[in-house]
């Protein structure tokens, strides 16, 4: 991220970009697997500090035998424990899952809900999770803010702020609502693909006429430009 903080793109500048992703990609994915709301929820609390790609190795045993907040409940922490182990901080999120679970049968009819206020009263369950699950599960138009999003929010001028809050709701303010649904999955994979946190790609951004990046990543067997 550069240290100077781009300023705000104008409204034109915004439209321009997300109606670039939407051409690109109508229909953008989360890319963890997951059978039901229930799963998505456990999926989306493994990930904290974990890739994706992590996850899913490890959840397809998991979800086959505990797939409804009563049979995680069943398998108990040490039965989770088992099956998550190759994901970082196992221990801690086994606990979380189970309790969440728990508290999914007790309080909520084993019904994952459908409320952001309600999400966050879930062991393991932030602000960025709750979005995740809100958005991807009951298809509400939110903004799950990740290291990846943060970073294109900030280096394009989309929306810069200094903390997770602030950039989400900038967007809020600023995306069009036609591009709301699906902006932060947008965001999320153009940050982990394409303006990566060390190096952006940015010969191959497809936003990159509307970015306040600078200076931009020249392609690899392109030497920097020399200043003058």
């Amino acid at each position: 991220m550069t240290p100077n903080r781009p300023s705000r793109l104008p409204p034109q500048d915004v439209e321009a970009i997300f109606g670039a992703f939407a051409a690109a990609d109508p229909e953008p994915r989360g890319e963890l697997d997951y059978t039901n709301p229930f799963t998505l929820l456990v999926a989306v609390v493994l990930s904290a500090q974990a890739t994706d790609a992590g996850v899913n190795k490890a959840t397809p045993t998991l979800f086959r035998q505990a797939d409804t907040p009563e049979k995680m409940v069943a398998l108990g922490p040490a039965g989770i424990e088992d099956m998550i182990k190759t994901i970082g901080l196992f221990r801690t999120k086994a606990r979380n899952v189970h309790a969440l679970s728990q508290k999914l049968v007790a309080d909520y009819g084993s019904e994952v809900p459908a409320s952001r206020d309600e999400l966050m009263k879930l062991p393991g369950v932030g602000r960025k999770t709750a979005n995740v699950v809100l958005n991807i599960a009951f298809g509400q138009p939110t903004i799950a803010v990740d290291t990846h999003l943060f970073r294109v929010a900030n280096r394009t001028g989309l929306a810069p702020g200094a903390t997770t809050l602030a950039v989400e709701e900038g967007l809020l303010r600023v995306v069009p609502e036609k591009y709301l649904l699906h902006a932060h999955h947008w965001l999320i994979l153009h940050g982990r693909y394409v303006c990566k946190a060390r190096k952006p790609e940015c010969w191959r951004c497809r936003i990159r006429d509307w970015c306040r990046y600078e200076p931009k990543t020249p392609p690899p067997d392109r030497p920097p430009a020399r200043s003058r």
